[in-house]
């Protein structure tokens, strides 16, 4: 048994110690607070390329001197600002591709007014999407880029990826809503058809408010999001890189926009309702998403303790499309933390730049230099100078070529015949080179080709080849 006057001594000293601890955490807590309300967030330089309604198109300074030919365009979710790819410079997403030698893009959705109440997905992906993809090309000289989905925005960029499968190289999803047939976690049982109706939301407010997302996001982990992170907090105050840190993500989070209320809509009873994309049947603008056209490279990325988006609701898609270079990274974070923390940045996002690299190298810079003239005979040398365009460059599943349509001096004439075609949608002047060599050098005759012969002779996907087709007809 316990001397009761020393447990007495003992309580008192504890309860001198706990206020000891107070006074001295009181005594730092004006610099804390000064440090919560300068946190810095999106540092990495970048300038606005493109502009349409809200949206704006970020392009970011180079920090090497050689780059990949091929960029990347991040595409992120509609309900939070994208930063949180670019936290700090030390947790940045978008430095770490920088720094990978990788010509960086990124779409800020801004946020909807109430004129904004009827934008629909098809809105997002085939205009806004599609023209930002379209910038990208334009100014890398590209006819295909790498796109990076996260999260919602990982759902919208395999949609685009369906849709216009000739302007995407690769593709990545980090923590994407794909299927939600059972595994989709609690965001699934959230939005489930028996128990949650969108449209009362949206007739209410028009555009979903900020602040019933963030509830609602909350809720899914309450004790975490109300009071673990507080306490920790409180036990780490004195410590400055903490609270700095701590101080961004929460400026990160207060600051969530509104989502447009005809894309939440048919986001929540398309996608976790109904499970539409997966299960083939979804279609935006009266076209049929159809995932047998993503051939190209897919990577997906998950987080093991995503409680917002489990590696269930990401992992089934690979099984669904064709493509036969898929993976997927699993990785022993949250949702958020697949972005900021420093584990993620030290042994993940070395491995994602590593997969991009190895597939956004044309297949020129594998091939050795081509021998000097006088080290060899006139017909190779002839041979050499014809070859040395972007035509067998091209990448014969998915037709990527380096766009120089002015280095092929023999293939001048076709070229110039086939600049009509880049007037379609998709076409630019590697795909017009590759069309002109099959006899394909105006829109009359891309209207009026056959596609299945057309790909027997181009190497193009039949998919991509038919949307050209039937635009071309509509023209």
């Amino acid at each position: 048994m316990k001397n009761p006057f020393t447990v007495g001594l003992d309580m008192q000293r504890q309860a001198w110690e706990g206020a000891a601890e107070m006074a001295e955490k009181a005594g730092v807590a004006p610099d804390r607070a000064e440090t919560l309300g300068d946190a810095e967030v999106g540092q990495t330089p970048s300038e606005v390329v493109y502009e349409e309604n809200k949206l704006r198109l970020l392009h970011y300074e180079a920090q090497t001197e050689e780059q990949h030919d091929v960029p990347i365009l991040i595409v992120y979710a509609l309900i939070n600002k994208p930063y949180i790819l670019d936290l700090q410079p030390d947790r940045s997403v978008v430095r770490r591709l920088l720094e990978a030698g990788f010509d960086v893009y990124m779409i800020d959705w801004g946020e909807p007014s109430k004129l904004d109440r009827s934008l629909t997905l098809e809105d997002y992906v085939t205009r806004y999407i599609d023209n930002c993809a379209d910038v990208v090309c334009d100014r890398s000289d590209q006819d295909a880029i790498n796109l990076l989905g996260y999260c919602m925005g990982g759902t919208m960029a395999a949609m685009y990826a369906a849709l216009y499968p000739e302007k995407v190289r690769n593709l990545g999803l980090m923590a994407a809503g794909l299927c939600f047939a059972g595994d989709g976690g609690v965001l699934e049982l959230w939005g489930a058809e028996d128990y949650y109706e969108p449209g009362v939301v949206t007739d209410t407010f028009d555009n979903v408010p900020a602040e019933f997302l963030d509830v609602g996001f909350a809720l899914m982990d309450p004790v975490a999001n109300n009071v673990t992170k507080y306490v920790r907090f409180y036990d780490n105050v004195e410590d400055e890189e903490f609270v700095e840190n701590f101080a961004r993500m929460e400026r990160w989070l207060d600051e969530g926009i509104d989502v447009a209320g005809a894309t939440y809509e048919q986001f929540i009873a398309d996608i976790y309702q109904e499970n539409r994309l997966i299960d083939g049947e979804l279609s935006l603008g009266g076209e049929r998403v159809d995932l047998d056209n993503i051939e190209m490279p897919v990577l997906q990325i998950v987080a093991e303790y995503d409680h917002l988006v489990p590696p269930g609701a990401s992992k089934p898609f690979n099984e669904a499309i064709p493509s036969d270079d898929t993976e997927v990274m699993e990785f022993a974070t949250g949702h958020i933390g697949m972005s900021v923390s420093s584990r993620s940045h030290a042994e993940l996002w070395p491995e994602v730049c590593d997969w991009f690299e190895e597939r956004s190298k044309s297949e020129t810079d594998a091939e050795p230099d081509a021998p000097e003239p006088e080290e060899a005979d006139a017909g190779l040398v002839e041979d050499v100078a014809g070859d040395e365009t972007g035509a067998d460059d091209l990448d014969s599943e998915n037709g990527i070529g380096d766009g120089d349509e002015d280095a092929n001096p023999g293939d001048g004439e076709a070229v110039d015949e086939g600049k009509e075609l880049t007037a379609i949608s998709g076409i630019g002047s590697a795909y017009a080179r590759r069309l002109s060599e099959a006899g394909i050098t105006t829109v009359e005759d891309l209207a009026n080709a056959d596609a299945a012969d057309l790909a027997a002779e181009t190497g193009i996907s039949p998919s991509g080849l038919q949307k050209w087709i039937d635009r071309a007809g509509d023209r």
